[in-house]
Parts: structure tokens; C-alpha cells; sequence
């Protein structure tokens, strides 16, 4: 054997688990799934158990997933260390567990229950009263987010019987139809949406602010009893008896066994029902019922001894590919989707799975006709794991992108080094909304009144088909009022008011709104303040649009894309031909007054006279630049009212710091 060959596959096993660990935990953004980590992990502790000289404390075996993370709030020690759990993937395994614990113990009564996968919270009570709540983080350090659970419905804010120290531990989770409501709104804003709804709920209960979390109407069950003072409890059952006395909602169903024949059967019940739940659950959790024998048991430095958490094996099928069907998202990224005979998978009909992009495609060399595999693990989405190349047809061919948008017929684009195919036409249907909502956005043309619903009741009369149709509404005025889109007539003079007057926005604005990927509000101030003009950016070649500071290659190539197009070319027209404002007017630029040309601003808190937006169109007049971040290379930091982080920042960089006034004295106003 090996030994150098073995070290080296533990090193890389190792690097592996804690890249995948800290996607998981920590950026809510896993890239593989929990039965491709599950492997990773088993084949690690494989060679630790072959090879026990060569465990480290280091190691992803010795420790919990996941740090605490300095964002909603400040790091906590834990009361009890919030340990993970002994994952087991067999009935055998769970067999051993069942009856080692009988042998050290005795008589012994075990508590089957769901395993929620969500993100673990600690809640403390001190005399009734909820006083924290901290997220399991490492296990011994966690992350303040008591704001943010009290928001939570299922959270208790006060217990009816109150000892006098009660500490408990639950799952937060969304449900899928939660999930589902709020990604469709990340999709129609334009924003990266959730992987699956953990990952959704662990992002959401570390927000910033707490109205997102109330918006995101996250759940929560209760599954163990911490610690208490003032009472006494001596079992699992006694405890969530007297949870649901106070109204905390516990794990809904559980079964009390002796046996492993009674274990094993209250795990298959669960598997057998877990593909309807309204959640998602991960697998069985087996523990000790007595508080008494979970203390003679005890624990490792990762996991409790009186307990294990049996993860279902991944259910898949063979089944036919038909067809591949192409959609259009509301960004204009082209999804795959595979159409195949159904098959059950957990109990559910499955049809359809996403095959993701080109590149995924590629990799499995699926083709239409193929038997395919395709499973579920641990997650409500299913998916193609590969192809059964022995049954392939003799006839079959590699599967490749159209060159042409299935819903509009417009040229495709792909970024270098990118795996998606994108519809740029801005006037696709399949974007329309998505890039009007857009357009009319807060740090695009900021357009009051035109809000989701108004907007697509604007499509559905045929009354907008671009974003230029915008502007032409005010010659639809009955029309609009007789069907109400706006409300009634003062409200329709309104939104038309207010469209009339987004035209004398920056171009910079106009330039953010047309919604070419990559370039938000701050990329479009740089390319307005460089250029002067849409009509210049709009002629730049590549290599030019790449001198813009903080504009690099595939942006460049996006905006060259969008500008070489003749539909965006004559929507740009119209909007012109409408009288919005395409180029900036540098204001006295060889006055002895004008001290801001060529330089860099950044504008922090709240101006008592000037709107941010206002403040950074008269420095952009005058030739300044205004950027989002302080840096080493920042001129000027104008401080107004509860001015945050970036005043501090300045302060250490002995940036110059400018009143309201001293601002004023600068640009000569």
C-alpha cells in the first residue's frame, strides 16, 4: 500500500469537505449536493478509521461545519455546544446504533422524528421572556439574530409556565411554497435566485434588515431542550410536552420505540410520507429519550453519543429522454429542461428535470432518446445524474443550443468562459416585464406608480411592447383610464406626470435601465462620466469600452453586444426622438470654481438639502466622478447625517471629508 498516495487523497479529501462545508454554511450557496458530499465524507472516514495516526483535530471529522458569521449581528458563545449529528446510511448501521446503545444502557426508549433541513437556532428565554436567539455558527460560537426570529410566526415571544433560564433548539425553515413565491420575485427584480429552500432560509435569517425576513414568512420547528433552570424535565417527550403546552411548535410527528425492528419501521413510515410534506427534510433523526442516559452516554468533540441521523439513500430511476425543451427566464438566460417518461421518485410523478446549461449537457453527453438516470436526494428537485450509453439509439446525435432565442428569434449570445446562452432583445416577451420593472426601477429611471402588477396589465393590453411604448403613454390617456390600469384619472395624470418627468434623468440612469448584464448603477456612471454620451458608448469597440476603470472583458463584450444591435438601436432612437436626456453636460469646466473635474467622490448619510441621486448629478456636471466605495484613490468624502462605515474608512485613510456647505463651496453652487 501506498502511503504517500493515501496522505495525498486524505489532503485533498480534506481541502474537498471544508470548501463544500463553507459553501454550505456559511455562503448558503452549496455547488454539489448533500449525497455527493455524503460521499466525500464517508470515503474520509474510511482512512481515518484504516488510518487513525493520521486524524488531525483539524480535520472535517473533529468539527462542526460552518463559523459564525458577522453580518445580522455579534457573535455569541453558546450556553451548550450546538453539536451536528452522526450521520448513518444504512439499516445496518442504525442496527449497530440501536443496539450498542441497549447494551451500555439497558432498557432504553428511542425517539424517531423528521430531520428538518434548515438552519439550526437557539432560542433563550429568561423568565418567560424570549431574550436571544443565536445561530448554531461553529457549535460553540453563534451569530446574534434575535431581531430577526422575533419576526419568525412560529417563534414564541413569552411562555406561559416560565422557568426561570429555558433554552431551546430548532430548525428554521421555508416551505415550498414559501420558496417558491420568493424566488419568483428574485426572478421578476432581476435578481440570483435560491438553490433550494435551506439555503433560502439560512440567507434570509442572516439579513441585515429584519423586514426581509418578515416578507420571506420563514417557519420554524422546535426539536430539543437545551437547558433549563426552575423546572424540572426529565425525557425528550417531557420536553416537547412542555413546549407544546407553552405554543412553541415542535418536530409535528414522532414515534417513541424500544426496539430496532419499532426504529427501523417509524424511519421507513417517514420516508414513505416525506415526498408530500409541505418541507424539506433530510433524513430520520434516532435519539435517547431519557435526559438521564444521554448524560452517560455523553459526546465526541463534533457529535452526542445518543444519537445518529439516518440519511435516506437517493431514490433513482431509468426512464427515456423525449425532448429538451428551451425557456426563456425573465434575465434572458436560456435553461434546458428535460422532458422524459415519468417515473416515481419518493412517491412523487416526476417528468422534468433541468439540465442546466450547454456545458452540462456536454459533460453527460445526453441526447434526445437517451434512458437517462434521474434521482432525488434530500432535495425537492430532481435530477439527471446520467446516461445509460448501452441503451443508446444508433441514430442519436449530440444536443446543441439553437443559434436563435426560442420566444423571440433573436441572436443568442454566450460570454466567453460563461456556460449560459443569454436572449439579449430587451424587447423579448419573455423579458419584457422583468426589464421594464427594470427600467423603471429606483436606481434606473425611478418612475412612481409603475409597479408590478400596473406593468403587466400594460403588456396584457397590448399597450407596451418595448420599453420606449413607456413614453408614448401619454397619448393613451382615456384609453388607460377607461381600463383602470393606473386607478382613476388623477392617478393616471400622476404616473404620467412622472414619467414625463424621468426624462430629464441622467443618461447614467437611462444607461442603467436598459439592463445590459453586468452593468448596474455605478458601472453605468463610469461609462457616462468616460464617454459623455449613449451615442459614444454605443460606437466604442471593445478595447475602448475596456479603458472605463472597473469595466472588464465580458462586460465590455455585453455592452458592445447590446449596441450592435438594430432592435436596441431603434429603441434607443425612440427614447430620444421622446426627449430623454443621452448625454451629460459638463458644467464650467475651466472655471476657477470647478474643483471637482477629475476627481473622485463618494457620498455617505443623509444631505439635508440635496437627494444622493441630485448630489451625484451635480458633481457628474462638473466633471467628478462619483464611486460607491471608499478607497486609497477617493478625493473627496462628502458626510452628511448619520454617516456609517465609508466616513470611518475615510478617516483612516486621511481622505479629505467634506460638510454639506464645504461641498457646495466646492462645486461653486
Amino acid at each position: 500500500m501506498d502511503i504517500s498516495k493515501i496522505k495525498a487523497e486524505l489532503i485533498q479529501l480534506r481541502k474537498e469537505i471544508k470548501y463544500h462545508n463553507k459553501k454550505y454554511y456559511d455562503e448558503d450557496a452549496p455547488e454539489i449536493s448533500d449525497y455527493e458530499f455524503d460521499k466525500l465524507m464517508n470515503r474520509l472516514k474510511e482512512i481515518e478509521k484504516e488510518f487513525p495516526e493520521f486524524i488531525t483535530a483539524t480535520s472535517p471529522t473533529q468539527k462542526v461545519g460552518g463559523t459564525a458569521k458577522r453580518t445580522a449581528g455579534k457573535i455569541v458563545k453558546h450556553d451548550v455546544q450546538m453539536l451536528s449529528l452522526q450521520d448513518v446510511f444504512s439499516r445496518a448501521e442504525v442496527e449497530n446504533f440501536v443496539n450498542d446503545t441497549i447494551s451500555k444502557l439497558g432498557e432504553v426508549e428511542f425517539v424517531v422524528e423528521e430531520k428538518i433541513d434548515g438552519l439550526s437556532l437557539a432560542l433563550r428565554y429568561e423568565n418567560g421572556e424570549l431574550v436571544q436567539a443565536v445561530t448554531r455558527g461553529d457549535g460553540t460560537l453563534g451569530e446574534d439574530v434575535t431581531e430577526n426570529a422575533r419576526v419568525i410566526s412560529d417563534v414564541v415571544q413569552k411562555l406561559v409556565d416560565a422557568p426561570k433560564y429555558f433554552e431551546i433548539r430548532g430548525e428554521v425553515y421555508m416551505t415550498k411554497k414559501t420558496f417558491d413565491a420568493v424566488n419568483l420575485r428574485q426572478e421578476k427584480l432581476g435578481l440570483k435566485t435560491f438553490a433550494n429552500p435551506r439555503n433560502c432560509a439560512a440567507g434570509t435569517l442572516r439579513q441585515l434588515d429584519s423586514r426581509i425576513v418578515a416578507e420571506r414568512n420563514l417557519s420554524m420547528f422546535v426539536f430539543n431542550l437545551q437547558k433549563i433552570d426552575g423546572a424540572e424535565i426529565s425525557s425528550h417527550v417531557d420536553a416537547y410536552n412542555f413546549m407544546v403546552r407553552n405554543g412553541i411548535k415542535i418536530i409535528h410527528q414522532y414515534k417513541v420505540c424500544k426496539t430496532f425492528e419499532e426504529v427501523w419501521a417509524a424511519i421507513e413510515n417517514i420516508g414513505s410520507y416525506r415526498a408530500n410534506l409541505e418541507y424539506d427534510i433530510d433524513g430520520a433523526v434516532v435519539k435517547v429519550n431519557s435526559f438521564a442516559q444521554r448524560e452517560i452516554l455523553g459526546a465526541t468533540s463534533k457529535f452526542p453519543r445518543w444519537a445518529v441521523a439516518y440519511k435516506y439513500p437517493p431514490d433513482e430511476k431509468e426512464t427515456v429522454l423525449r425532448k429538451i425543451e428551451l425557456s426563456v427566464g425573465r434575465t434572458g438566460r436560456i435553461t434546458p429542461t428535460a422532458l422524459f417518461d415519468a417515473v416515481l421518485l419518493n412517491g412523487t410523478k416526476v417528468e422534468r428535470a433541468t439540465l442546466h446549461n450547454q456545458d452540462f449537457i456536454d459533460a453527460l453527453d445526453i441526447r434526445i432518446g437517451d434512458t437517462i438516470k434521474v434521482y432525488k436526494s434530500g432535495e425537492i428537485i430532481p435530477k439527471v445524474r446520467g446516461v445509460n450509453f448501452d441503451k443508446r439509439p444508433a441514430d442519436s446525435t449530440p444536443f446543441k443550443f439553437p443559434e436563435n432565442c426560442p420566444v423571440c428569434n433573436h441572436k443568442l449570445q454566450r460570454e466567453d468562459n460563461a456556460a449560459d446562452f443569454r436572449c439579449i432583445n430587451p424587447n423579448c416577451p419573455a423579458q419584457l416585464e422583468n426589464h421594464i420593472l427594470n427600467f423603471v426601477g429606483r436606481t434606473a429611471m425611478d418612475i412612481k406608480g409603475l409597479g408590478e402588477s400596473a406593468i403587466s396589465a400594460l403588456i396584457d393590453a397590448g399597450f407596451v411592447k418595448n420599453i420606449s411604448d413607456i413614453y408614448k403613454l401619454k397619448n393613451l390617456r382615456e384609453e388607460l383610464i377607461d381600463k383602470k390600469i393606473f386607478g382613476r384619472a388623477k392617478a393616471t395624470d400622476n404616473v404620467l406626470a412622472a414619467i414625463e418627468e424621468s426624462k430629464k434623468n441622467s443618461p447614467a440612469k437611462l444607461l442603467t435601465g436598459l439592463g445590459i448584464f453586468g452593468v448596474g448603477s455605478a458601472a453605468a456612471r463610469d461609462l457616462i462620466n468616460y464617454f459623455g454620451s449613449l451615442e459614444k458608448i454605443s460606437k466604442a469597440s471593445v478595447e475602448e469600452l475596456q479603458n472605463v476603470p472597473d469595466i472588464g472583458g465580458i462586460t465590455a463584450k455585453n455592452i458592445f453586444a447590446f449596441f450592435s444591435d438594430g432592435e436596441n438601436l431603434k429603441m434607443l432612437g425612440e427614447l430620444k426622438t421622446e426627449g430623454l436626456t443621452t448625454e451629460i453636460e459638463i458644467v464650467a469646466q475651466d472655471s476657477e470654481n470647478n474643483l471637482a473635474h477629475g476627481k473622485s467622490f463618494v457620498l455617505t448619510g443623509t444631505l439635508a438639502k440635496y437627494k444622493r441621486n441630485d448630489a451625484a448629478k451635480l458633481i457628474e456636471e462638473r466633471g467628478g466622478v462619483v464611486k460607491g466605495s471608499v478607497s486609497k484613490v477617493t478625493d473627496y468624502v462628502i458626510a452628511g447625517e448619520e454617516s456609517g462605515s465609508k466616513l470611518t474608512k475615510a478617516q483612516q485613510l486621511g481622505i479629505k471629508i467634506l460638510s454639506e456647505e464645504e461641498f457646495e463651496k466646492l462645486l461653486g453652487l
